[in-house]
């Protein structure tokens, strides 16, 4: 018998184990628990259910936006001027439902307006608040609000926007400026955009949002464009992005390892004053590591003017083929 057996063929061999793995499959398959099928109501389950619609859920009905008009005029004293009351828009508040469409229907609250209040967003909870606007607005600049550092703390959209009394010119936002609005969190980094003599922002050239996506962004710190602050900053310094042939190894791990792009009280947003900023890395190496002492303090071009980078000019990197030292 065991002679026989050591006769059969490899394609023998084949179709028994073929018959052993259907076998433990058909086994196993027999085996498992009904339970462990997803339940019908999973998929359901997750859908998201704006503040507006659960208030359709209990009953109450549209009554029209001129309705709404007859008590609450007073709240459309700027409405009127701004986006959300453009008709012409398919996906603004005035070409559907008007104050209902994020206000919930009103049926109830006209059948007893003391007991059954409209939605407010005064009262709502952020996750309420945002689940409303961002029925609208989910796209473009918006896209990435879910999970981005504001939303995951905690920030409404009426935080920093104002639907009916919006200041600023455009946003809609609660103050009349975007850095207004961002220093009421952000105070450490707008208090530093007035230590710079030239400072783009305090100037009007430039504000928070040139640099970062306030809704949310796919790379660190909310920026804008590309994937690190290096490639932020390159974005308008191009002369400074490289390759280069001799490449300065602060360059490379960042622009804010010498620069403070909020501002500082130093030349060129420096975040300290050379030599000691160039100094932090090259420490007694080359050059006389007594360049403070009192004798030379008075006479030493190193510590006046533009310091190390008047003889070492190409810092952020050189293309020269004699510009490993950064002088040419």
């Amino acid at each position: 018998m065991g002679e026989r057996i050591r006769r059969l063929g490899p394609k023998a061999w084949m179709a028994s184990a073929f018959v052993v793995w259907l076998a433990a499959f058909g086994t196993i398959r027999a085996n498992i628990p009904e339970s462990s099928a997803p339940p019908a109501s999973a998929e359901k389950s997750a859908v998201v259910v704006t503040p507006a619609q659960s208030q359709v859920a209990a009953g109450a009905t549209y009554v029209g936006q001129a309705t709404c008009l007859t008590c609450h005029d007073a709240a459309m004293a700027k409405y009127t001027e701004t986006p959300h009351n453009r008709a012409v828009d398919p996906r603004s508040p005035a070409a559907t439902q008007g104050c209902e469409s994020c206000h919930g229907p009103g049926s109830k609250h006209i059948e007893d307006p003391v007991s059954v209040k409209p939605l407010s967003f005064k009262t709502m909870t952020a996750e309420q608040s945002n689940a409303t606007c961002t029925t609208c607005h989910s796209r473009g600049e918006h896209a990435m609000w879910d999970g981005s550092q504001h939303e995951s703390r905690g920030v409404a959209c009426s935080t920093c926007h104002s639907v009916h009394n919006p200041i600023s010119p455009k946003g809609a936002l609660k103050k009349a400026s975007q850095m207004e609005v961002c220093a009421s969190c952000h105070r450490d980094k707008v208090s530093k955009v007035d230590r710079s003599g030239h400072m783009p922002v305090r100037e009007g050239k430039m504000e928070c949002s040139t640099c970062h996506n306030i809704h949310g962004s796919a790379n660190v710190k909310l920026l804008r464009k590309g994937d690190s602050v290096a490639d932020a900053c390159t974005s308008c310094h191009a002369d400074k992005r490289g390759p280069f042939l001799w490449e300065h190894a602060p360059s490379r791990e960042g622009c804010t390892t010498c620069h403070d792009a909020h501002g500082s009280a130093n030349d060129r947003m420096l975040v300290s004053k050379p030599p000691a900023l160039c100094q932090r890395c090259h420490v007694a190496t080359r050059h006389p590591s007594t360049i403070y002492d009192a004798g030379l303090v008075a006479t030493s071009v190193r510590v006046y003017a533009r310091s190390c980078v008047t003889c070492h000019s190409t810092i952020h990197g050189s293309n020269h083929p004699a510009g490993n030292m950064f002088v040419r």
